[in-house]
Order: C-alpha cells, then sequence, then structure tokens
C-alpha cells in the first residue's frame, strides 16, 4: 500500500508527502489552496517527499500556481524530479512552471 499524501507547512515552505493520485488529489488540492489562500507572501513548495510522480501532480501544481498568480504570491518550486519534469516537458507544461523547477 502506497502512504497517504501529506502536506506540512512550517514558515514559508509546503511540503508534500506521499503518493498522489486520482483518488485523493482533490482533497490534496484543497488543502493546498486553503493553506496558499491564508499566507501573504510567496511559498516554496517542496515535491522531494512526493512517491511516483503522477500527470495529477502536474495538474496540482499548475492549479496552485494559477491561485498563487490571482493572489500576486510567488510560488517556487524544489524538489521536482526528473520523471516529473519530463512528464512537464512532454506535455509541454514545463513553459508553466516557474524556472527553479527546471534546474
Amino acid at each position: 500500500m502506497s502512504p497517504e499524501p501529506r502536506l506540512t507547512f512550517t514558515g514559508d515552505r509546503l511540503s508534500i508527502t506521499g503518493d498522489i493520485n486520482p483518488d485523493n488529489v482533490v482533497a490534496i488540492r484543497n488543502e493546498g489552496e486553503r493553506l496558499i489562500a491564508s499566507q501573504q507572501q510567496g511559498l516554496v513548495i517542496d515535491l522531494s517527499g512526493l512517491g511516483a510522480a503522477h500527470s495529477v501532480v502536474l495538474s496540482l501544481v499548475l492549479c496552485w500556481l494559477r491561485l498563487a498568480g490571482s493572489r500576486h504570491q510567488a510560488l517556487h518550486l524544489e524538489g521536482m524530479g526528473d520523471r516529473l519534469r519530463s512528464l512537464a516537458a512532454l506535455s509541454g507544461l514545463d513553459k508553466h512552471l516557474p524556472e527553479q523547477s527546471r534546474s
């Protein structure tokens, strides 16, 4: 059984751990949006604790980026693994991710 996803919020860092899949992505998205909206400054989204990389993770990140953009908050991505980066490039979504997430 894969680990349930969890969001941990410390300072300006929102960390995701566990496996995000189509069955649990909406709950994680809603919780993340609530946490992002509760902040005034920019945030770091730490993806290094994710399990398997699925396209739903890209969708999740893009939703959070859209919310932050509408609030004039900067989101920076860290720990984006090679597989997730490859999925983003393959689908052309890498152009919509913050520059830091491509390195």
